[in-house]
């Protein structure tokens, strides 16, 4: 520390950074700079080899599976947001400014923890036995004569797959939320209400505002887990539906390493585009 100490500030600041930079260029740069090279190589139907060629580009570009398979994935996206959104919000809301115990507050956030303490596919395969045919949902609508006939489209379904979804990434937009709600000075709310503000307009116009950058926090983690998966969309759809994440997943499974190489790097642009968007609208450093 007293060799750093005398050596100029901006060189000891590039010291101190440089292992971590190193970590972050072996882990994270090489690997998709790698991923970024394959994807221009040259492949047949039975191997690959270094040549320069653009034709995996050209292909998924001008694919209209490319397209539908987007739209599809975007749809997911658009709806696991929108339901992990209100969930999250008002799951938030309620612990923030319902429950007044710090010990409780710490009590019910650890209770929505619970889901995680199991791997994801245990409990997204836990609802299958549940959506089932014969499971315990169409089992109990027609004991209480609610159907005549079970319902088809519960499992292997998109619902399905929006339900597992929703399950298993509703806590990542809780948890940023919730965070900045805690942050938000009472004495704003009692302001607005002494000054003849109603609830839904402390609402709209106090408390959203301020949260605004949790909101954006938690988006970014649902976008990014729902927009590169691929497992859920498999078992939950019963290989019905499709997703990038899964075309990928099956283009490495047939050994077609140069185009998902070109999927990937695809789905990266966009995912980056879509994220850049978000911070465009929020501002969220602050909350960083």
């Amino acid at each position: 520390m007293h060799a750093l100490a005398r050596l100029p500030a901006a060189l000891s600041s590039w010291l101190l950074a440089a292992p971590l930079a190193l970590v972050l260029a072996f882990f994270l740069v090489l690997p998709i700079a790698t991923v970024a090279v394959v994807s221009f190589w040259t492949q047949t139907e039975f191997s690959f080899h270094p040549e320069f060629t653009l034709e995996n580009y050209d292909f998924l570009l001008t694919s209209p599976v490319t397209l539908s398979v987007y739209l599809k994935t975007f749809t997911y996206v658009a709806l696991t947001w929108f339901f992990t959104l209100t969930i999250g919000f008002t799951v938030a809301y309620f612990l923030a400014f319902h429950v007044r115990s710090l010990s409780w507050q710490i009590g019910l956030f650890l209770l929505c923890t619970i889901p995680f303490w199991t791997s994801n596919i245990i409990r997204m395969i836990s609802w299958i036995p549940f959506l089932g045919r014969n499971g315990i949902a169409n089992s109990t609508l027609m004991e209480l004569g609610l159907i005549d006939a079970p319902l088809e489209w519960l499992l292997f379904s998109d619902f399905a797959v929006v339900l597992a979804f929703v399950h298993l990434y509703t806590l990542f937009m809780v948890v940023p939320i919730f965070n900045t709600m805690m942050r938000i000075d009472r004495a704003l709310i009692e302001a607005a209400r002494d000054a003849g503000a109603s609830g839904f307009q402390i609402l709209t116009n106090v408390i959203i505002p301020l949260t605004k950058p949790g909101i954006m926090i938690g988006s970014i983690f649902v976008v990014t887990l729902v927009m590169g998966d691929f497992i859920t969309v498999r078992f939950m759809s019963g290989g019905q539906s499709a997703s990038v994440g899964r075309v990928i997943s099956n283009e490495i499974a047939l050994l077609q390493y140069p185009a998902a190489s070109a999927s990937a790097v695809l789905l990266l642009v966009v995912v980056l585009m879509m994220i850049a968007a978000m911070l465009r609208a929020v501002d969220i450093r602050k909350e960083l």
